[in-house]
């Protein structure tokens, strides 16, 4: 009798947290979010750098409104953006590629910055 009610109960929680496919609407495809998570990355860089410039002028959080900017151009919004980014960031194998292909990313970037200023 212990064993089915054992069964009855574990078999809904493994169904459940067998669920690895994410809500397609909700997760930005890797391609996207590489675009996506490298303009965030020089948004803070821009913001950081016109900070340290900039004593006399207080910036306080207007490195959202920069991310709003990027949203905007990448047509989607920052709910869509953070729950891509924790599904990339609980699934470490598909993390790691998102991380090794926004570093690539970059570096094709600067090497094209410097050839053609």
């Amino acid at each position: 009798m212990s064993r089915r009610i054992l069964l009855i109960i574990c078999i809904p929680v493994f169904l459940f947290a067998c669920k690895s496919q994410p809500d397609n609407k909700k997760i930005l495809p890797l391609n996207s979010m590489k675009l996506v998570l490298w303009d965030i990355l020089k948004a803070d860089e821009l913001y950081t750098q016109t900070t340290i410039r900039d004593t006399l002028h207080k910036r306080v959080n207007e490195n959202f409104l920069y991310y709003e900017e990027v949203y905007k151009v990448h047509h989607t919004n920052k709910d869509q953006f953070y729950n891509t980014y924790k599904y990339y960031e609980t699934h470490p194998d598909q993390f790691k590629i998102l991380i090794d292909s926004v570093v690539a990313y970059g570096d094709r970037d600067k090497v094209l910055e410097l050839k053609h200023p």
